[in-house]
């Protein structure tokens, strides 16, 4: 089962970064022990409850967080007020980096999530004199573009079969990152997001997950989906 929400780590636990199960995804994975126990000074492990805020779009940018625990969805509010999800955080992953002084982008729980917390200055200094975790920052980075270009061609000109297949598909191999997939994808994110993130209604997404169903696809289930041709799947996903 994928690691959504991992083992609660208790906040007064010495050396937690050694024990946490999220590390080795995340940028700290390159830090000796010795770096490791000084960035754990240097930052708070912090709670968010389902539907709580981590940041807001045009917020002061005084804070990042490295998710050790849960799902995050990750949005920005367009001019005319309607919401587009830009992607979703899982363990491992980096929020809050920006080259502006105000976040670019808001970010809320989908799931109860631990984060541990650094100051945005303290974090900079911390990393000015660690070259690896320069490299590894550097890494994430690019990683991020390239999920940017696929969301770009998800947008595009693309069925809403192709669409869902492509997310599921994607989701899949985030999770495969965490530890086994199991037989039960899970979904946190309501139809809404997904809807959202895909450029889709709500209404084309259900009726998109009904015909998947009845082409044997998938299966739907309680908070998630049983894929039952992955070939399938991923023949649709890379479709065109």
């Amino acid at each position: 089962m994928p690691q959504l929400v991992l083992p609660r780590l208790s906040g007064d636990c010495p050396r937690r970064c050694l024990n946490c199960r999220a590390r080795a995804l995340s940028l700290c994975a390159v830090l000796d022990s010795a770096e490791l126990h000084d960035l754990e000074k240097l930052g708070q492990e912090t709670c968010f409850a389902s539907r709580e805020a981590l940041f807001s779009e045009d917020e002061s940018a005084s804070r990042v967080y490295s998710l050790t625990q849960g799902v995050a969805r990750l949005y920005k509010l367009l001019p005319d007020g309607r919401r587009h999800i830009i992607g979703f955080a899982l363990p491992g992953d980096f929020l809050g980096t920006t080259l502006s002084d105000r976040y670019s982008f808001s970010a809320d729980a989908i799931t109860p999530i631990v984060a541990c917390r650094f100051s945005r200055e303290g974090f900079a200094r911390f990393v000015e004199s660690k070259p690896n975790m320069l490299r590894r920052m550097n890494e994430f980075e690019v990683r991020e573009l390239h999920m940017a270009r696929n969301q770009m061609l998800l947008l595009g000109s693309r069925s809403a079969e192709q669409k869902v297949a492509q997310f599921l598909i994607g989701w899949r191999d985030r999770l495969a990152r965490l530890g086994e997939v199991p037989k039960t994808l899970p979904l946190p994110m309501k139809r809404r997001d997904i809807a959202d993130f895909l450029g889709l209604t709500i209404e084309t997404v259900s009726r998109t997950f009904t015909r998947l169903e009845r082409e044997k696809v998938i299966v739907n289930v309680p908070k998630g989906i049983r894929l039952l041709n992955l070939a399938r799947a991923e023949a649709l996903a890379w479709m065109g």
